[in-house]
């Protein structure tokens, strides 16, 4: 059964957000592992300097890459990556459980993920153009990977 691991900075705060995320996970169990690491957002003044913000990114990226071992197949959501529709994603997730036991999905905070976390990332994946709120995102992205099982489970829930 494949680990799926969500590495986040930052923390569900709403119930409503938590509740879904927590609704997916439960879907999850009949199909991997999955597992959500929260890491603590770097604290950060409105107005910022580029140093400030490579600085954050920095220490947010040593947080994520110390969560993600060697073997581990590592996707970083950013907004550079590549779009794909449910079903290549779902193709994607099989073929990665083909050839390791462990897919990180990575989120970064505010300010995204540095360049450190980029490089160490086997593929990058966006799921769109637009920006949306990290919590809110963080619940997208579970129901595509749950979708994604789904699919190639032949579910009744992907139409």
């Amino acid at each position: 059964m494949l680990n799926v691991n969500i590495i986040c900075i930052g923390s569900l705060k709403e119930r409503y957000f938590t509740d879904a995320v927590n609704e997916y996970k439960k879907r999850l169990t009949r199909y991997c592992k999955i597992n959500i690491i929260e890491l603590s957002e770097e604290k950060i003044a409105d107005k910022v300097s580029d140093a400030q913000i490579e600085n954050t990114l920095k220490k947010e990226g040593e947080k994520i890459l110390s969560k993600i071992s060697s073997s581990d197949y590592v996707i970083a959501m950013c907004i550079e990556g590549k779009n794909l529709s449910s079903e290549e994603l779902a193709k994607k997730i099989e073929e990665i459980s083909m050839s390791s036991g462990t897919v990180d999905f990575v989120i970064g905070g505010s300010w995204g993920l540095s360049l450190e976390v980029k490089n160490r990332a086997d593929f990058k994946l966006s799921v769109s153009k637009m920006t949306f709120p990290h919590q809110l995102f963080r619940v997208m992205l579970c129901e595509q990977i749950y979708r994604a099982f789904s699919i190639t489970a032949n579910a009744k829930y992907h139409k």
